[in-house]
């Protein structure tokens, strides 16, 4: 959203595999400065779990401040309407966030990504996670990811890399698509630059930060296993 810019009264930080996601300076559209006069003063259904995420006050009654907070968080990741109401679509996405952080260093527990086919991606679409495992030995991650939405899904199953391209250009969408590893027809790894919790999701690849992309490109290759299972929340 272009336009103009408010500062949230409080930053949510949430870690995951030691990176690091800031809220951002909320940026709204229109004339105008926001203030918690432009927030949704409405209690959401999901008020009680959103400001315990964000570190605030848990009374689950929505205040000004409660509001900015949330719209710091919604405006971070693309999800709209921006306007401070704690919804469903909203809890969603820090509930994934939670479900990320609950994977620790084990994020093949319930052994649902094969560990008999040596060095293979994993992609747990429940979790919105992504890690590199060579038998039962984590090699790199679990990190977050990004994948299909409903209509465009991450299909599941087993895969293999048949296709690699570093500077790959999207004819389909007409973007750049750095680091595209190709595993299920038009379906590969590569590089955004925005959020990952950014919703409804991508046209079907599994989208990566630029750090995690170029690991996965010098870590993988032609031939190598990827495995994706579960199912995205909301599809």
């Amino acid at each position: 959203m272009a336009g103009i810019r408010t500062r949230a009264r409080r930053r949510a930080a949430v870690v995951f595999g030691g990176a690091l996601a800031l809220a951002a300076p909320l940026v709204v559209a229109g004339g105008g400065s926001a203030s918690a006069a432009a927030c949704n003063v409405t209690t959401g259904p999901h008020q009680r779990q959103v400001e315990q995420f964000l570190g605030r006050p848990v009374d689950g009654v929505q205040s000004a401040a409660d509001c900015l907070a949330i719209q710091s968080f919604q405006a971070t990741h693309g999800i709209t309407p921006t306007a401070g109401y704690a919804g469903p679509l909203t809890w969603q996405t820090m509930n994934t966030m939670l479900a990320q952080r609950a994977a620790g260093k084990n994020p093949n527990a319930a052994g649902q990504c094969p560990t008999n086919r040596g060095r293979i991606a994993c992609v747990d679409l429940t979790r919105q996670l992504s890690w590199i495992q060579d038998g039962t030995v984590l090699k790199y991650g679990p990190v977050p990811v990004r994948t299909g939405k409903a209509g465009t899904p991450t299909r599941t199953g087993l895969k293999k890399i048949y296709y690699r391209s570093i500077n790959h250009w999207s004819t389909i969408y007409n973007v750049a698509m750095p680091y595209s590893q190709f595993f299920d027809g038009g379906i590969a790894f590569h590089s955004v630059t925005k959020s990952m919790w950014n919703p409804p999701g991508s046209g079907g690849c599994v989208n990566m930060t630029t750090t995690d992309a170029k690991a996965y490109w010098s870590m993988l290759g032609n031939g190598e296993d990827v495995y994706v299972y579960g199912r995205k929340p909301g599809t």
